[in-house]
């Protein structure tokens, strides 16, 4: 039963994260459709064949155009920050899990030695034993012959 709350919370999340995205990118398309629209409006008094016309322009031109690159980089600054954050969040998470399976690794070694050590101390006592059972069951045999 909380595997099926734990899927509908993550079901919850990935609707967050999808309708904060699609968010982000409408928002994104708005700004540059609004920044870039003045170049679609013809300049009152502009005439193509003029070069003294177009290097009047050009300047303020310039000007709007690197506003509109500085504004369009702040957002995706802002944007990929977030993403940026969740990565690096992501990878110390995997960096404490590795820690912790290494350390888990070297506790599942430790237990593994002691286990055969003490094998090993239960067959020299169990041969030791056999061994002097034999004896005495021999010694046993020959007062019984005797």
């Amino acid at each position: 039963m909380s595997a099926i709350r734990s899927e509908q919370t993550e079901a919850k999340d990935d609707d967050s994260n999808l309708a904060a995205v699609s968010e982000v990118e409408a928002g994104i398309r708005d700004f540059v459709r609004n920044d870039i629209a003045y170049l679609r409006r013809p300049v009152p008094g502009m005439v193509n064949n003029s070069s003294e016309t177009t290097s009047a322009t050009e300047a303020p031109l310039e000007a709007t155009t690197e506003a509109t690159v500085n504004s369009v980089n702040s957002l995706i600054q802002r944007v990929a920050g977030t993403s940026l954050g969740e990565i690096e969040k992501l990878v110390s998470e995997l960096e404490s899990l590795r820690d912790l399976l290494h350390a888990e690794g070297q506790r599942v070694q430790r237990e593994i030695s002691g286990y055969a050590q003490l094998s090993q101390a239960a067959m020299k006592s169990t041969r030791l034993i056999a061994d002097n059972v034999a004896q005495w069951k021999r010694t046993a045999d020959g007062l019984r012959h005797d």
